[in-house]
């Protein structure tokens, strides 16, 4: 690490703290030629493979511009939107890897987004999962009113016929 002050090659390392969310780790410097000391921040770094071999930089934004798309005429506001990238971010990060699949990418956002808002979550599933005809929306609906139904079931509360909105 170069000293900012006189760009000696070398610094030692004073004291280090991890930050708040533990995704970063803030680091107190002290350059051995001038004295002098500064703070660096240090943060892993995610990569995205992409379909076509190349690589680039994780972007959070990439997740909320994808996932609007799908939320667009939805009652989603911008910060449920920025919680779900960092949702979907933070479980990224849990499984260890620094190089990520985009198709894990994708499937890691469809839970959250579920969990947001079903309509959406069909949405991006339909162009995510490349569904080809109506009975792969059906087999999609018919999954989501089964799983909530036996959440409600699981919940204490009696699910009958005729009730609840589709």
């Amino acid at each position: 690490m170069h000293c900012p002050f006189c760009r000696h090659g070398d610094s030692r390392v004073v004291d280090s703290r991890t930050s708040d969310d533990g995704s970063s780790i803030r680091r107190r410097r002290q350059c051995p030629e001038c004295n002098r000391r500064f703070t660096t921040v240090e943060t892993a770094s995610l990569s995205v493979v992409k379909r076509s071999g190349a690589t680039e930089p994780f972007s959070r934004e990439k997740i909320v511009n994808g996932v609007r798309k799908a939320c667009q005429g939805r009652p989603v506001s911008e910060d449920d939107l920025a919680l779900l990238a960092q949702r979907v971010e933070e479980t990224l990060r849990s499984n260890g890897s620094a190089e990520l699949d985009a198709y894990e990418i994708g499937l890691s956002i469809l839970g959250p987004l579920r969990e947001l808002d079903e309509v959406a979550y069909l949405r991006f599933a339909s162009v995510y999962q490349a569904f080809n005809s109506l009975e792969d929306f059906e087999a999609a609906i018919t999954v989501l009113r089964s799983e909530r139904d036996a959440e409600a079931g699981s919940d204490g509360r009696a699910v009958s016929e005729g009730s609840g909105s589709a």
